[in-house]
């Protein structure tokens, strides 16, 4: 998935990626595809709390490990 992002964007510096299903609302998942360089994933509207959250956390992740 990484790959495909970068490729992507090599071509089209502004290409917004994301993911849309029940992966967009599990945290390991919005974890991976935030560090894989996505944009936004989407889900059901129960899951967007959750899934908010993890985003938070692997930013703040990645924050700590610079």
């Amino acid at each position: 998935m990484k790959l495909g992002v970068e490729r992507g964007r090599s071509q089209r510096a502004n290409l917004k990626c994301g993911v849309c299903g029940e992966h967009g609302g599990d945290p390991a998942s919005v974890r991976f595809f935030y560090k894989a360089g996505l944009n936004y994933v989407s889900c059901s509207p129960f899951r967007v709390p959750v899934a908010r959250l993890a985003a938070a956390q692997a930013a703040i992740e990645e924050e700590r490990a610079k």
